[in-house]
């Protein structure tokens, strides 16, 4: 099958909106800012285990209209995640708000949450997994 598995997606803001959102994604999201190509505007390639996953562009001159729902066309973006006992204690350290939602009669787990510009993000923690790499439900 040629297409295998989500790249990436990107993120429109303005500068001014640059900073919450790279805090959110590297400190709540714990993706890391790394390498970006010479683009002629402001932003960051966010990457998991050496993948880009979120790009920001912050190429608005001022803040787009929130669409209504907030997220447009696309719901939630889903994150593969690991060691859902873990997660749980840092968003709550972190005083970030979330939803639990476990899939009856599937070894899924999913955390919901929103990002600083609404956008939905869930976490994705196959349970089957968690157990085998000492991780807790």
């Amino acid at each position: 099958m040629p297409v295998t598995a989500l790249h990436h997606y990107t993120i429109r803001c303005t500068p001014d909106e640059l900073p919450a959102l790279v805090d959110f994604y590297t400190r709540v999201m714990r993706l890391e800012v790394g390498a970006r190509p010479e683009i002629p505007a402001p932003g960051a390639w966010l990457y998991a285990e050496g993948q880009p996953i979120v790009h920001l562009f912050a190429h608005l001159a001022t803040p787009d209209v929130p669409r209504q729902p907030v997220t447009g066309h696309v719901d939630h973006i889903s994150f593969r995640s690991r060691r859902l006992h873990e997660m749980r204690a840092h968003l709550d350290a972190q005083g970030v708000p979330y939803l639990e939602a476990p899939i009856p009669g599937w070894d899924i787990h999913q955390l919901f949450l929103h990002d600083p510009r609404g956008l939905k993000i869930e976490m994705t923690f196959w349970l089957d997994q968690e157990e085998k790499n000492g991780g807790a439900a």
